[in-house]
């Protein structure tokens, strides 16, 4: 049965893969060799079948059939059995094996092996050992496998070298998990890695891999991972490995050997070269090895009992240049080794000797034994014992530490951390590299070599070494990153970059090489700005801030703190210097002082030498830097230029290291050595006159006197003659010389030379120099006498000038000899005195005071000349007031005339000068003619000559010569006779009124107003009449008495004509002038400008027309001349005769209802509209009026006299419609008719044109599309435009909000308004709405709206916070979790908001107001948690301020752009945090003291009260009690001389009581002991018992001196320290955030540019042409929006139904709105099909649709999408199968639904129309829907509903006809809308991003200005001024640490014996130094 069915199978499958397994049958004790079974086409019974046949199994014998990993054999296990497995026959499943088996894998490698072998070389080791690289494969494999340990993971390395064990061998075994056959199996093959291999036999238990969860520093365990690491460290190391393994829960070992002799067997013999065995055994089987060079594999099986698991590689082949390095290397490779898994041995923070705290939460210890021989004990040594390893010593020698993380954008994490090893005295603490070669030999110092600094730092090396999955990738590191990277522009020293090391930790989502030796794309992922963040961590924490300002602030602090360096002050240049070797020659910086170890050293300066080949003793010259500093730094170290004193002896500078200054030289010694050399110098000069004649300091000598001769001896301090300088060392000294020199000082800076000689060799007297007679030139002199070198001639030696004599006199003038005349002008004038200066003059011409009594004598050829007076003033002689007279040439000709000057009694006695005479000032006026009176016709000027006179007659020319001649009763004219003294003058035209033409006499004057001295000339003029028109008379010929008067009134009837005018003229004697054409020509006239010239030469006018209106009065003239003589006349016209009846309307409109309110005026006017007077009182009774509709009972007419006319009044109209209407009045024979335009009458009513359909249901919160429209009428009906009504919407109950475009308004000119309701708040429920109009204070009041409100549930409301009330908020600590909900109108939570709208704002204070103040501190929120609700906002993890006090919170949340919600001010009471130390409650000024004996001036502390506090210095502990002890400790911690307190106690102790001690005084005592100027420090130490952890003292420095004098200035230097440490302190923090704002603005701006450019490139892509300037965009927006609303107005089908539902929460809207159909004909039968669905509303969830229920009272149709359900996928046509075709359709079948186009969510709309539609088809017509039908049937398939373009339909059933089955008209349905056409979409779509640019432009415009405006505001002037004021404070307190550091001190220290000896008793002396 068996074997039939079986080939029966077989024969079915021939093609099927032949498929053995071998079976082990291990049920007894000698179980038999392996069976190879066929299983090709069985399943699991007949593989039974073939097993109970093959082994003998008895029917009811018990067994099971395992593989080698122990998994039982089934029926599915059994089908995924591979070809080639081995099982086990057993008893049962955890039976031991009998015997040993072996079980046949193939390791075939894996296809990466092809594709990534040639990627890396494997050991590229970069010139170092790799095998300890090897070696942390394997280690790695372990980690690993150990990983799941859950006690101690032990890794244990054994190095077996030992000869008398076997053959050399590497061992490395762990206690981890081990390893199956098949995950044996998968080690073997070749880059199999652990993301592609199978770890069971069976799919069903495989387990895929699962990431770690992310731990500190990444120490996962993950680091076994490519596949490659294991074999190709076994084969470097050795050629031999052995795998042993045993996996957890199995009782099996399996172990696998390869090496390289089988592969080459294999190779050789043609067989599978990756193919093997393992073999599978119990534990502590070793019956198997057999070989006696692996006798120690004995020793290593046997322990394997008892071992729940473990792995243990075996390697062997050892090559010995490996084993010679592990021996002689033992400390190097095992130091390596120890820093690749420094952070798996020690924990996260690594070994930190100094911390007690341990991280024992890996649990791993590696093991590392070495067995050489056997009489050698072996070495043996755990990882964790290694510390010289490199982390260590960077995690040891580090002070700080910065800590950060780096997120990249592909969610790479990287933890770093960055240490500082700070500079100490001498040294950089930075670590060496243990394994660095060491230098053979260092440099022996010297004088002139500046000491070596020992260990340069980092100096060119990276700064991080790189971590993955928590191993070391040795071959990476990263050198820098920009923020942390030393630039110019930083303060912080460049050396304190190169003092930091650092470490970066990174995930496996950094890609590895596959030896693990380097990262493949680190660096180039974390230096990606635009994807990497870089955040600081403090406490696990991320910070808010800006990493490059975070990392500077930490490296500046550790730098201030820790660094102990030399700081070099006063930047003065940069030199270059020639003495030392050139690659060191340039760029040293110089520097004035320097700070050294608490001391300063500054240029000029004594100092001593010490460690030099002599002593040296000298000043600083200066300090110098090798490099290039422009500021004060600190260095390491540096140099002194010393000028070696005496320096009369050197004459030289030294140049010696700085660390060979003599810090305890005092510079009393260092003087005293210097004094003593210089008494032996040259310190003055002896001048003596040999010949009895000295010149006294200053003495005067007349020119010409001798001077000399003169004796020189050199005296130096001991007043000895020397004549050479002193010897230094050997020989003797330099030779002197004397310099002789007189210098005439001829000008302030100007010296010339008279005499100069140098006396080289001295005589026995001395220095001699002969007599100098040649000093004749005035002035002042000095003579000088110089010490010099005779060598080289130098006054100056050593920097110090030689003795010198200086003598000053001065050499005066003779007696005067001689004159000059000087400044005497050649131009003079008649009569004007002028001076002649004369200069005296001595025998050496130089000048020199006049001799007394002098009276000159003076001459001049035919001239009159004369002097008043003489005088002298020093050396000038002056002759005053001298005048010539007598006649001259005129002022433009001249003579030269020869002034001779005689002073008798000199030697040279008389000179002579030229000179030119010109007239003089002027002195009369001559006028012609000089007839009187002078005769002149009126009209006419009068001429006169004018000529100016000087004293002697001559006419004279001078400036301001003007003449003024004023006649009189006329204006004065005037002529200037500058230039040529003389001229014609002509009056004005002379015209006087002459009376009866009798002649006028007028006068005459003539005068110069500019010069008084010249009389006035008078003459007399005669005014003779003359014979022009002077009068005019206009008279009528044909009317006697119609003679026109000048400005006459006259009356005349209305448009008569005013004939026969003429005109007579007279002259000024009265006679009349004879009429002429030419006089006629000049007569004009004003009434018409067309004149016959002819009647003009008669006399006769021009007719007047009379005006025609009574009013219209008219002003006429006739002029002759130019109006000089003319009459005129006013004409008044009259009315004429009545001819008509006019009417007058006040208005030409009355209101329906209401009287005329003004009288209609009746009156009857002539041909010209003049009203005449021709009415009576007795003319109303004749007077009717008639009109339609007019009540004529009210109307009456009243006479009103004072105008002529009659007054109709009571004017009223009380029915029609409003119009004209026309008014007839009729008097006698006149008749006159009017039109009157009626208009409706008085408001009365309100109507309601326009309205939303009804019911009207509204959403709370949402406006009415629909505007109301009302009417106003008046109580006919007629509407009334009366725009004084206002009309308002009220609602009805009040409750109800109701908010408007308007709140009221006016009716417009149709008398209507609109109103548009935007809004609608109140709770559920029915309201009215009332349109109320107010007229004159009346309401009027108009219809009722009924409306419903309904909850909003999109409409937040409030905000709802939860949080722990009873939680405390210690200050500094982390708030509790704030959760936020928003609540909608409805109450429910809304979960529809952007976190980042949501903010909680946080503020010091109690709640003010609604909203949060400007200076509130904003948070966002927190990502949710996966055990928080998603309907809310959570807020943890925020930080409590610092200072303890009330704090308000409050919560945001921007509802859209402008609009926020707060929610209820919460105020939240921050308590003091844990008390950790003592502090004061204001930091007290820094106090020094003196040994005064008064109080004040010892006195320490005075009235301060010290607190417990907490870490951020608020008081706390107010339960605590305890003591305060008050010590006295020194800086430099030397604490044998401090002070001591009164009382002679070196500690004191206070009550400390609710947390607080006060201390009322504390004082040193009297005569304490202490150092003077020392600094001391005041520790108040707290003492508190209930306390867990000790808390930290106060300490307050003070300074000690001896003296008052010394402390008040110190104080006083401490004050003003502090004033200027806050203010600086308050620039610079100024000063930084305008640094950070700019850098904050430039990023905004860039980023903005960015988008701009994204966004225009966007638009261009489009073809939209857009430029930068804000109008063109916006014109080019409005055009875009024109355009878009065009198309949308263009005609197309839109749904018709009315959707009040759309918007709220969770609705998706009705069903007729939600999709669009291109096609007419599909619309128009889709939308009948389901036109009972079309109006129903779906929403999301079954919450919504009961809402909507509820709300409509169950009316509207409702669908839930939750609770709807529609097959997935798509479904192909029914005549579709596959890709294959049934039949061919007709008719273009399609499934109704892909007609529609969808206007939202897209998959919700698909689940609707699934659900409502189906599968419903469209096609053409009927007969195409039948004959489709029919061969769907016909192919055994249902047919869906089928509809036709035409209308009809063919039901699933098959039914069709009837109206049930045919389309009403289109026009009769609700039916789905067209969608737009494709170019609205474009436009709409060009418009959002023109828009989206606009808003990008702007930013980037308002970016660019603000960032433009901060600028200036950083160059401002006050900007500028506080820097300046800031480098003046920074100066100012430069110089009060210099004076606080030059405080003279006395060198004396006092101890503790001196205060009780008495004070009389003089202190031993100190030491003094060696001379």
């Amino acid at each position: 049965m068996f074997y039939s069915g079986a080939q029966r199978h077989s024969a079915s499958s021939k093609q099927e893969v032949r498929k053995t397994v071998c079976v082990y049958d291990c049920r007894y004790a000698n179980a038999e060799a392996e069976r190879w079974l066929e299983t090709s086409g069985l399943d699991y019974n007949g593989f039974l079948r073939v097993l109970y046949k093959e082994f003998a199994i008895r029917p009811h014998e018990a067994f099971v059939l395992v593989t080698t990993d122990r998994t039982v054999l089934d029926f599915d296990k059994f089908e995924e059995l591979e070809n080639g497995s081995t099982l086990y026959l057993l008893q049962q499943e955890n039976q031991a094996l009998s015997v040993a088996t072996k079980e046949r894998i193939n390791f075939i490698p894996h296809y990466d092996t092809l594709i990534k072998s040639g990627t890396y070389e494997y050991y590229a080791s970069e010139g170092q050992n790799s095998l300890p690289y090897a070696l942390a494969e394997l280690i790695d494999n372990s980690l690993s496998a150990t990983a799941k340990n859950t006690g101690l993971r032990t890794i244990e390395i054994q190095m077996l070298f030992d000869e008398t064990l076997g053959k050399p061998a590497v061992i490395v075994l762990d206690n981890g998990c081990g390893m199956t056959s098949k995950q044996l199996s998968n080690w073997a093959v070749y880059r199999l890695s652990k993301f592609s291999r199978e770890n069971s036999k069976f799919a069903s238990k495989q387990e895929p891999y699962v990431r770690p969860d992310p731990v500190p520093r990444s120490l996962n365990s993950d680091i076994s991972y490519f596949g490659v690491g294991g074999k190709q460290a076994v084969f470097y190391i050795g050629d031999s490995t052995r795998m042993i393994s045993k996996p957890v829960g199995s009782p099996d070992v399996h172990e696998l050997v390869l090496s390289k002799e089988a592969f080459e067997r294999k190779e050789k013999n043609k067989e599978d070269v990756y193919s093997g065995t393992i073999r599978n055994r119990k534990p502590g089987d070793s019956s198997h090895v057999k070989k006696d060079d692996e006798h120690f594999l004995h020793a290593l099986i046997a322990e394997e009992c008892g071992k729940e698991s473990f792995t243990a590689v075996v390697i062997t082949g050892v090559l010995p240049e490996h084993i010679a390095f592990l021996k002689q290397d033992y400390k190097v490779w095992t130091r390596q080794l120890a820093h690749i898994y420094h952070y798996y041995i020690h924990g996260v923070n690594g070994n930190n000797r100094k911390s007690n705290s341990a991280d024992d939460l890996l649990k791993i210890d590696i093991q590392i034994t070495l067995r050489e021989k056997p009489s050698v004990c072996p070495r043996v040594m755990s990882l964790r014992e290694v510390d010289d390893d490199m982390e260590t010593l960077f995690i040891n020698a580090a002070v700080d530490t910065f800590e950060f993380k780096a997120t990249t954008g592909d969610g790479g994490t990287v933890e770093g951390l960055i240490r500082y090893h700070p500079f100490l005295y001498d040294k950089e603490t930075y670590p060496k590299d243990p394994n660095a070669m060491q230098a053979s030999q260092e440099e022996e110092e010297d004088d002139t070599n500046e000491p070596r600094v020992q260990d340069q730092a980092r100096g060119k090396r990276p700064i991080f070494v790189c971590f993955w999955n928590g191993r070391l990738i040795p071959y990476t590191t990263v050198s820098e990153f920009d923020w942390c990277t030393w630039n110019k522009g930083l303060k912080i020293p460049a050396e304190c970059y190169s003092r930091i090391s650092g470490v970066l930790f990174a995930d496996d989502r950094f890609k590895v090489s596959t030896n693990k030796l380097t990262f493949m794309e680190l660096e180039l992922k974390l230096k990606n700005k635009d994807a990497t963040h870089f955040t600081r961590v403090v406490n696990g924490q991320k910070q808010r801030g800006i990493i490059n300002k975070e990392f500077a602030q930490w490296l500046q602090s550790c730098h201030d703190k820790y660094d102990k360096q030399i700081k070099f002050l006063g930047y003065k240049g940069t030199v270059i210097r020639p003495d030392v070797p050139k690659k060191m020659q340039h760029s040293w910086a110089v520097f004035s002082s320097i700070e050294w170890d608490g001391k300063i050293y500054r240029a000029g300066q004594l100092m001593k030498s010490v460690k030099t080949q002599r002593l040296l003793y000298g000043k600083v010259v200066h300090f110098l830097l090798h490099g290039d500093h422009k500021r004060d730094v600190y260095a390491t170290g540096g140099q002194v230029e010393v000028c070696l004193e005496p320096r009369a002896f050197y004459d030289m500078t030294k140049i010696i290291p700085i660390s060979k200054i003599d810090q305890n030289a005092t510079d009393e010694a260092i003087q005293k050595n210097i004094d003593i050399d210089f008494a032996k110098l040259p310190d003055k000069l002896r001048v003596d006159w040999p010949e009895g004649n000295p010149w006294p300091q200053n003495a005067v000598r007349p020119s010409g006197t001798q001077f000399g001769p003169l004796k020189i001896e050199i005296l130096n301090r001991r007043e000895e003659s020397i004549a050479r300088m002193p010897s230094v060392g050997q020989g003797s000294g330099k030779k002197l010389c004397i310099e002789f020199k007189i210098v005439q000082h001829v000008g302030p800076k100007q010296d010339r030379d008279i005499v100069s000689y140098i006396a080289q060799q001295p005589t026995k007297w001395g220095f001699w120099f002969k007599k100098i007679g040649t000093l004749t030139h005035l002035g002042k002199y000095t003579m000088t006498l110089k010490t010099a070198i005779s060598e080289t001639n130098d006054n100056v030696f050593g920097g110090r000038a030689l003795p010198s004599y200086e003598l000053h006199f001065t050499i005066k003038e003779g007696n005067a000899e001689s004159f000059v005349i000087s400044e005497l002008s050649s131009t003079l004038q008649v009569g004007v005195p002028f001076d002649i200066p004369l200069l005296m003059k001595d025998a050496h011409d130089h000048p020199t005071m006049p001799p007394p009594n002098l009276e000159p004598v003076l001459k001049c050829s035919d001239l009159d000349l004369c002097y008043e007076k003489v005088d002298s003033s020093g050396t000038l002689f002056t002759i005053r007031s001298v005048k010539l007279r007598g006649k001259v040439l005129n002022y433009q000709r001249s003579k030269p005339y020869e002034l001779k000057v005689t002073l008798p009694g000199l030697k040279k006695d008389t000179q002579s000068v030229s000179i030119v005479l010109l007239p003089g000032k002027p002195h009369s006026l001559h006028v012609t003619p000089g007839d009187s009176p002078i005769t002149v016709e009126n009209g006419n000027t009068a001429l006169f000559d004018i000529e100016i006179h000087d004293e002697a007659g001559n006419i004279t020319a001078n400036p301001k010569q003007t003449v003024r001649c004023q006649v009189q009763g006329l204006p004065s004219v005037a002529i200037d006779c500058s230039t040529s003294g003389a001229g014609q003058l002509a009056t004005k035209p002379i015209n006087l009124k002459l009376i009866k033409g009798e002649a006028q006499k007028l006068k005459v004057q003539f005068d110069m107003h500019n010069h008084k001295n010249v009389a006035t000339v008078v003459r007399e003029l005669k005014v003779l009449p003359s014979t022009r028109v002077s009068l005019m008379d206009v008279y009528s010929e044909s009317d006697e008495n119609l003679f026109l008067r000048n400005k006459e009134k006259i009356e005349w009837q209305a448009g008569d004509l005013l004939e026969n005018l003429f005109y007579r003229l007279y002259d000024e004697a009265g006679r009349e002038v004879p009429l002429s054409p030419e006089i006629a020509s000049k007569i004009k006239v004003n009434w018409t400008g067309d004149v016959n010239l002819e009647d003009l030469a008669q006399g006769k006018l021009p007719d007047i027309q009379v005006p025609i209106q009574v009013d219209d009065e008219h002003f006429y003239q006739v002029s002759y001349q130019d109006q000089s003589v003319s009459v005129s006349f006013t004409i008044v016209p009259r009315p004429d005769e009545p001819t008509r009846l006019k009417a007058i309307l006040p208005q030409n409109s009355v209101k329906l209802g209401e009287t005329l309110p003004e009288n209609i005026c009746l009156q009857l006017v002539d041909q010209y509209d003049n009203v005449t007077s021709a009415l009576t009182s007795t003319s109303v009774n004749h007077m009717s009026v008639e009109a339609e509709g007019l009540n004529k009972s009210a109307v009456t007419f009243t006479f009103q006299e004072s105008s002529s006319s009659v007054l109709v009044s009571g004017v009223q109209f009380l029915s029609g419609t409003p119009g004209s209407r026309e008014m007839c009045f009729t008097y006698m024979n006149y008749v006159v008719r009017v039109l009157l335009k009626v208009a409706p009458g008085v408001p009365a009513q309100l109507k309601l044109l326009s309205e939303p359909e009804q019911p009207l249901q509204v959403l709370n919160g949402r406006g009415i599309a629909t505007p109301f429209v009302v009417q106003l009428c008046d109580k006919w009906g007629n509407p009334s435009p009366d725009q004084r009504v206002v009309v308002e919407l009220k609602s009805s109950p009040p409750t109800l909000k109701v908010t408007t475009d308007v709140t009221s308004q006016p009716v417009n000119s149709e008398s209507k308004a609109s109103f548009t309701v935007t809004g609608v708040n109140g709770p559920k429920g029915y309201y009215q709405l009332q349109f109320v109009a107010s007229f004159i204070m009346k309401p009027i009041y108009g219809p009722l709206v009924n409306l419903t409100v309904i909850p909003d549930p999109n409409k937040p409301v409030s905000l709802s916070v939860e949080y722990d009330t009873r939680a405390k908020c210690p200050a500094g600590g982390k708030f509790p979790v704030f959760s936020v909900t928003v609540v909608s109108d409805e109450g429910s939570p809304m979960t529809t908001f952007n976190p980042a709208a949501v903010s909680m704002f946080l503020w010091p204070g109690l709640p003010a107001g609604n909203t949060p103040p400007p200076t509130a501190t904003e948070l966002r929120c927190s990502r949710p948690m996966g055990n928080e609700k998603n309907d809310c906002f959570h807020f943890r993890d925020k930080e409590i301020p610092e200072n303890v006090g009330k704090q308000t919170i409050q919560f945001s949340l921007r509802t859209d752009k402008t609009n926020f919600l707060f929610s209820n001010q919460i105020t939240i009471d921050v308590v003091a945090n844990q008390p950790v130390k003592l502090g004061p409650d204001s930091q007290p000024p820094t106090p020094a003291v003196s040994l005064s004996e008064d109080i004040a001036s010892r006195t320490l502390v005075e009235n301060m009260t010290l607190r417990i506090m907490d870490v951020y210095g608020n008081p706390t502990g107010q339960d605590l009690g305890g003591k305060v002890k008050v010590s006295i400790k020194n800086q430099s911690g030397d604490d044998t001389n401090r002070p001591v307190f009164e009382g002679r106690t070196n500690s004191c102790q206070f009550s400390l009581v609710e947390g607080k001690a006060r201390i009322t005084r504390l004082a040193v005592m009297e005569n304490s002991p202490g150092e003077d100027g020392s600094s001391y420090i005041l520790v108040f130490t707290p003492e508190v018992s209930m306390v867990s952890a000790p808390l930290a003292p106060f300490e307050l420095p003070f300074f000690f001196y001896n003296d008052w004098e010394n402390q008040q200035k110190v104080s006083e230097l401490a004050r003003r320290k502090n004033e200027l440490t806050t203010a600086i302190s308050a620039y610079k923090q100024a000063f930084s955030e305008c640094s950070e704002l700019l850098q904050l603005l430039t990023t905004s701006h860039l980023e903005a540019s960015i988008k701009e450019d994204e966004q225009r490139k966007a638009l261009i892509q489009r073809n939209v042409k857009v430029t930068q300037h804000f109008p063109d965009i916006d014109r080019l927006i409005a055009e875009k929006k024109a355009e878009a609303n065009r198309i949308a107005r263009l005609i197309r089908r839109v749904c018709s139904i009315q959707d009040d539902f759309q918007g709220q929460q969770d609705v998706l809207g009705m069903v007729g709105h939600l999709a669009f159909v291109q096609d007419d004909a599909a619309a128009w039968v889709i939308s009948w099909h389901i036109r009972g669905d079309m109006d129903c509303v779906v929403t999301k969830t079954t919450a919504a649709a009961k809402r909507i229920y509820d709300n409509t009272q169950g009316r509207q149709q409702v669908m839930a999408l939750d609770s709807v359900y529609v097959a997935p996928g798509k479904r192909s046509l029914p005549h579709m199968k596959g890709d294959r075709m049934l039949f061919e359709p007709t008719g273009n079948p399609v499934y109704a639904r892909d007609l529609l186009i969808y206007t939202q969510d897209q998959e919700s709309c698909d689940t609707v129309f699934k659900n409502l539609v189906r599968d419903t088809i469209l096609i053409d017509d009927l007969d195409s829907a039948n004959r489709y039908r029919r061969a769907v049937v016909q192919n055994k398939m249902p047919c869906p509903t089928i509809l036709t373009r035409q209308g009809d339909r063919v039901s699933a059933l098959g039914k069709f006809g009837g109206l049930q089955n045919k389309a009403p008209p289109i026009n009769t349905l609700k039916v789905f809308g067209a969608p737009p056409p494709q170019e609205y979409y474009t436009v709409t779509k060009d418009t959002e991003l023109l828009i989206q640019y606009r808003s990008a432009l702007e930013k980037k415009v308002k970016a660019e200005k603000d960032r433009e405006n901060h600028l200036k505001d950083m160059r401002s002037p006050e900007m500028l001024k506080n820097q300046q004021e800031l480098e003046e404070k920074e100066k100012q307190l430069e110089d009060i640490e210099r004076q606080r550091v030059s405080t003279p001190v006395r060198p004396v220290k006092r101890g503790l014996r001196h205060a009780a000896e008495p004070s009389g008793i003089l202190t031993k002396r100190a030491k003094q130094g060696s001379t």
